[in-house]
């Protein structure tokens, strides 16, 4: 990206990049950025750095004056960076994405293209493709589960195209998706309560309540080292407990009593899986984070009321955006 010669106008898209000690990612991030099509007077790059360590503030202000930091002074988590990026942006577009990517030059262009095209679209996924083998897909868009697991679409699999005609997706995975700032500020953003981990989910399913499409931009390229900044244990308790509690929080109760047996199946798959690993501790971390789920749920069905009042979308077209299989 340009450094603007002359104060910029307000920007239409605003880059979010939550950052923790990830100095060594935002060279090939930052750069890519820099190298985008779309226009630098209409785009501001925004790092929120989550009490990093390893001098990755210095390292941006010394070397990329144009990016805007916003410097957390206690380690806050996922949800609170990114919350905090968006209350500092200026744009029309908030765009999240993760610091351990590389967007390829049109991408930007392709998802500001994409809403523009879709008025009510409230979320639009980028294609995410690994950084290692730049011909598989690591997401085209999430997908939720009638069992209450979210699916990355299309995961593992060779890009061949395969979902570049099928727009419709349930939401996009937040380390690549751009939200229209009224659907953003409508839902309230991320849930900060979640901490880290399907923030991105839950959000998808309160934009999908209340009324907002998700669309996939197959020409929104960018590469993806996956789980490089995240993982192991930490990622295993905070999934196994957020995947409960989104369920608990944002399905409706229509949705819930239909299919109660395939989401509890659903966790015992999890927990028989954990138990067969125990000795691993990214399985532990698992039993542990679906008993904390179980534990917070009293306080969980506290927070869906404020959710399911403000439902428009109803429980058959939310029923068409489930899949009853997985998805990968």
């Amino acid at each position: 990206m340009r450094q603007p010669t002359s104060s910029p106008a307000k920007p239409t898209a605003s880059v979010i990049i939550p950052n923790y000690n990830g100095l060594r990612f935002l060279p090939t991030c930052l750069d890519a950025l820099r190298g985008q099509i779309y226009p630098a007077d209409l785009t501001e790059v925004i790092l929120v750095d989550d009490a990093s360590t390893d001098d990755s503030v210095v390292f941006v202000r010394e070397h990329y004056p144009e990016v805007v930091v916003v410097q957390l002074a206690r380690n806050s988590g996922l949800a609170v960076g990114c919350n905090a990026g968006a209350a500092a942006a200026r744009g029309d577009l908030l765009v999240l994405l993760n610091n351990d990517t590389e967007a390829e030059p049109g991408w930007l262009a392709a998802l500001v293209e994409t809403v523009r095209a879709h008025p009510q679209a409230g979320a639009i996924a980028s294609k995410m493709l690994l950084f290692d083998r730049r011909d598989h897909l690591h997401n085209a868009g999430d997908v939720m589960g009638a069992d209450g697991i979210p699916r990355n679409r299309g995961v593992w699999q060779r890009d061949q195209g395969q979902f570049d005609a099928d727009r419709t997706i349930f939401g996009g995975c937040g380390g690549g998706v751009a939200y229209r700032r009224e659907a953003w500020e409508q839902a309230g953003g991320f849930d900060e309560r979640l901490f880290m981990y399907l923030e991105d989910v839950d959000l998808a399913w309160r934009l999908q309540l209340l009324g907002w499409d998700a669309v996939f931009a197959p020409d929104a390229r960018l590469y993806h080292h996956v789980s490089a900044t995240g993982g192991g244990a930490l990622a295993s308790f905070y999934t196994g407990r957020n995947t409960i509690w989104v369920i608990a929080k944002d399905m409706p109760g229509p949705l819930i009593r239909r299919h109660f047996g395939r989401i509890v199946a659903a966790q015992w798959r999890v927990t028989r899986d954990a138990l067969a690993a125990w000795r691993g501790e990214a399985a532990r971390a698992r039993v542990r984070g679906q008993l904390a789920g179980i534990v917070g749920l009293p306080k969980v069905l506290r927070w869906r009321r404020a959710v399911q009042e403000k439902r428009v979308m109803g429980i058959e077209e939310l029923e068409r955006l489930l899949v009853r299989e997985q998805t990968g």
